[in-house]
């Protein structure tokens, strides 16, 4: 049985340690679940471990915004106290506070 426990929580803002974006948590996988394709694609120098969780993020750059699929290895959580502009955040959270989003729904 697989006993991995997420280091983020929904709703917290998070930002990539090599690329510049920053998101917002809205899933998480507690391992790879993603297609072969797209690990595949990832520079095998660069390719995380498929045994930790994944993220699900409504992520933000200084150009667009997006969903992002990224591994814990690959995250830090981001204090910078400023909110994620990211169009579908108010979908699924309240107001930005303290740091975070609290979710909108209970989810099972």
């Amino acid at each position: 049985m697989l006993k991995t426990r997420a280091k983020y929580y929904l709703g917290q803002v998070v930002r990539h340690r090599k690329h510049p974006f920053r998101g917002v948590v809205f899933d998480v996988d507690p391992e790879f679940s993603n297609t072969d394709e797209w690990y595949d694609a990832i520079p095998e120098d660069s390719r995380p471990a498929k045994e930790q969780p994944f993220y699900h993020l409504l992520a933000e750059n200084d150009h667009t915004y997006y969903v992002a699929y990224v591994s814990e290895q690959n995250l830090i959580a981001d204090y910078s106290g400023e909110p994620v502009d990211h169009p579908d955040i108010p979908d699924m959270f309240g107001p930005f506070t303290d740091g975070s989003y609290p979710l909108h729904f209970q989810m099972n």
